[in-house]
C-alpha cells in the first residue's frame, strides 16, 4: 500500500514488538532516505497492532492482508501487486475470491 504497511509479526523471544517495529521502521527509513533523501518522515511514530487468539483469526487476517491491494484497486491478483511477498507457502491459504 502507498500509505501504510500490513504485517503479521510472531514474536518469539522477550522483545517486546514497539522494539520489533521500531527497527522495522528505523531500518526502511534509513534505506528509503539513502534512495530518497527528499522524501521525510517516512513512518508516523505511532503503530497499531491486533494480537491474534485463534488459528481463524490468522487466517481472516492473513486473507484481510493478501485482498488489501485488490480493494484499494492498485491490483486485481496479490500476483500483480510489486510488493506482494510472503513467508507462508501457497498451499497454506488462498485469498478469498
Amino acid at each position: 500500500m502507498p500509505d501504510h504497511w500490513h504485517g503479521l509479526i510472531q514474536l518469539e523471544s522477550d522483545i517486546p514488538l514497539s522494539r520489533v517495529i521500531g527497527h522495522l521502521k528505523g531500518a526502511s527509513a534509513r534505506c528509503l532516505g539513502m534512495r530518497y533523501p527528499f522524501v521525510r518522515p517516512v513512518w508516523q511514530d505511532a503503530f497499531h497492532d491486533h494480537a491474534l487468539r485463534t488459528d481463524d483469526d490468522l487466517l481472516a487476517t492473513a486473507r484481510y492482508i493478501v485482498d488489501n491491494p485488490i480493494r484499494a484497486g492498485l491490483a486485481n491478483s496479490p500476483s500483480q501487486y510489486p510488493y506482494w511477498g510472503s513467508l507462508w507457502p501457497e498451499d497454506f491459504f488462498s485469498p478469498s475470491p
